[in-house]
């Protein structure tokens, strides 16, 4: 070996060394950082729950975030404001309702205070639900208060349940009215040489119609327009019986804003005052001061004594003291959100196999009757079925089954409603839409169209009919569409079974036709009209058990999935919210969300036979 050999391969080994060192030295930092942020939200989420104490004398903060919800959606990945994609936080409605009716019961609360800033989404009957927690707060003598900067339509629902509303001087109240609008896609299918073959059963069976038309039909024109001037009816009638304010005043408010604006020379926080929607113009910082000299000042000085509600709901169940008794009637109470699916399906989809195996173990764990809530449009045929038959079941067990309908249980989502002893409803819930419909695209021309072709032989007609890139033989079509028809004729028999009438009497109130929880009482179609609670009481009353608990039974979320959610839970939602809110991608995303809902719904259809129980615009506003 040289002197040259030999010095080159000490400075390789002496800068490889340093290299090593330095690898070795980024790996330990990385792993301590890693560490480090691990405790750290290991104290965030086990050691907040325990310092925290409720204040006496203090105002109970209601201030939900994102969308409200019957069931939380699992936790996929980070939270958008940390690196994950963009998407609403939500905030479940029973928390909110378990808190608001803890905390009437508490003397440590003195008050309620509502801030609707970061509330972005609600249906109707969920503000209903917390609106009647809020009144039930109210019958203590103890005072609620809404803050707000602006307030949406959803937003000053809640704020209107309060004895003093306080609006930003530079703010607003935009009230519009309830509308239901969609996008079609018949001309860019058209265009992108896509055949969309549908098969269905009823005039107002109008799901499918965003890939065959490219307006509203008349008759689904005729059935939107029926449910939500219902609605409106509905939220202006609590509005203003609310603040106190002639029948017809919110509707008077919007169809002369204009000349209403310009006599306030276009302040819309004075025009909102001088027509009594709200109570008090005060900035946030005016309105805290107001709230600090009637409740108390925070450990913070800067704001009122409070507890923020989820954070007392957690404080309430770690302390509580546990049911006396282990024989103790229990009422089960199991969630149902989303599109019904075959299958097996994460929070947000009901899953045929999923919800099966829940409805299972509530007759496992031996409860004495089974609430099931239930706020779906609809989805597969088969899957509903599937479900029912647990449903019955149940019953077959001697265990009551009462169905709580939320915001829509509507077509699919009514299927299973059946298989229930009673079905409760909010007088704002979408229910019906009674009606089958068959559906897929193939594309066949569209391949042709960029030189792909397809051939080949079978043994019969209908082999590899129901290929997407082969035209559908009239065979397989007559087939799709007696399978709709007998499907249809199911549906009708079940209804008629169950409501003790005749298929012939469903038919007239069925075809797809869509209804309110008022009018579907008046038709028959549901038994009672009340919330959730009322639901589990009318279990219990079926149970015959006075001293009850309810037993929640939930999909077990991995250990990943416990994990995010206990981030989310804990970190700042409203600052989580706001960030998301202000990104330019996760805004330009959240405004394409509504046009492109109806090809998002093409992901859902995986019935077995291509068979569905779906409803079109059952969202109720």
């Amino acid at each position: 070996m040289t002197e040259a050999t030999h010095a080159k391969g000490f400075i390789r080994r002496f800068f490889g060394g340093i290299g090593a060192a330095i690898t070795w030295l980024r790996r330990v930092f990385t792993n301590l950082l890693f560490l480090l942020l691990l405790l750290f939200i290991g104290a965030l989420i086990f050691g907040k729950d325990e310092r925290l104490t409720v204040p006496q004398g203090a105002a109970l903060k209601v201030a939900p975030t994102g969308a409200l919800v019957d069931e939380l959606s699992p936790p996929s990945g980070l939270p958008g404001f940390i690196g994950g994609p963009p998407g609403p936080v939500e905030t479940r409605v029973k928390d909110l309702v378990d808190a608001i009716d803890g905390a009437a019961k508490d003397k440590r609360i003195s008050s309620l205070v509502l801030e609707l800033d970061y509330m972005v989404g609600a249906n109707l009957s969920k503000l209903e639900e917390i609106g009647a927690a809020v009144q039930r707060f109210k019958a203590t003598d103890k005072p609620v208060y809404a803050v707000g900067d602006n307030y949406t339509q959803a937003q000053y629902f809640l704020a209107s349940h309060a004895d003093t509303v306080y609006l930003n001087p530079m703010g607003s109240v935009l009230l519009t009215g309830f509308g239901a609008y969609r996008n079609y896609f018949k001309s860019a299918l058209d265009k992108l040489k896509v055949n969309f073959h549908v098969f269905r059963v009823g005039d107002y069976k109008d799901f499918i119609e965003p890939y065959t038309r490219d307006d509203m039909s008349p008759a689904s024109r005729e059935n939107n327009q029926r449910w939500l001037h219902q609605l409106w009816g509905e939220y202006t009638e609590q509005v203003t019986g609310l603040r106190n304010l002639p029948p017809d005043a919110i509707d008077m408010f919007i169809a002369d804003l204009p000349q209403k604006l310009a006599a306030n020379k276009g302040d819309w926080a004075e025009t909102a005052r001088t027509n009594d929607l709200v109570d008090k113009l005060a900035s946030r910082r005016v309105a805290i001061e107001e709230l600090q000299e009637k409740i108390g000042v925070g450990d913070d000085k800067q704001s009122y004594k409070s507890i923020d509600a989820l954070a007392y709901l957690r404080n309430q169940k770690l302390t509580q003291i546990p049911h006396p008794s282990e024989k103790a009637p229990k009422i089960g109470l199991i969630s149902a959100s989303g599109a019904i699916v075959d299958g097996e399906a994460p929070a947000g989809q009901i899953g045929s196999v999923t919800l099966g195996n829940l409805i299972a173990k509530a007759r496992e764990k031996k409860v004495d009757a089974l609430v099931l809530r239930i706020d779906s449009g609809g989805g597969s045929a088969f899957a509903s079925e599937a479900i029912r038959q647990e449903l019955l079941a149940t019953r077959e067990a001697n265990i009551p089954v009462v169905i709580s309908m939320g915001s829509v249980a509507a077509s699919g989502g009514y299927w299973i409603a059946t298989g229930g002893d009673r079905i409760w409803a909010s007088p704002s819930t979408i229910t019906g839409s009674i009606g089958v419909f068959g559906a897929f695209p193939t594309f066949e021309d569209s391949l042709e169209h960029i030189g792909i072709y397809n051939d080949g032989v079978g043994t019969s007609e209908l082999a590899g009919a129901m290929r997407l890139d082969r035209p559908l033989p009239e065979a397989a079509a007559s087939v799709l569409q007696q399978g709709v028809e007998n499907t249809y004729a199911r549906f009708l028999q079940i209804v008629a079974e169950a409501r003790g009438s005749t298929p012939e009497e469903v038919n007239k109130i069925a075809q797809g036709q869509v209804w309110t929880g008022r009018a579907a009482q008046k038709l028959g179609l549901v038994d009672e009209l009340g919330n959730l609670n009322d639901a589990i009481a009318g279990a219990a009353q079926l149970a015959e058990a006075e001293d009850y608990q309810v037993v929640e039974i939930q999909r077990e979320l991995t250990a990943g999935e416990k994990f995010l959610r206990a981030i989310m839970e804990n970190v700042d939602a409203q600052v989580a919210a706001s960030i998301e809110a202000n990104l330019p991608l996760g805004a330009w995303l959240s405004s394409l969300e509504p046009a492109l809902a109806p090809v998002a719904e093409l992901k859902s259809f995986r019935d077995p036979r291509a068979l569905y129980v779906r409803c079109l615009i059952c969202r109720a506003p």
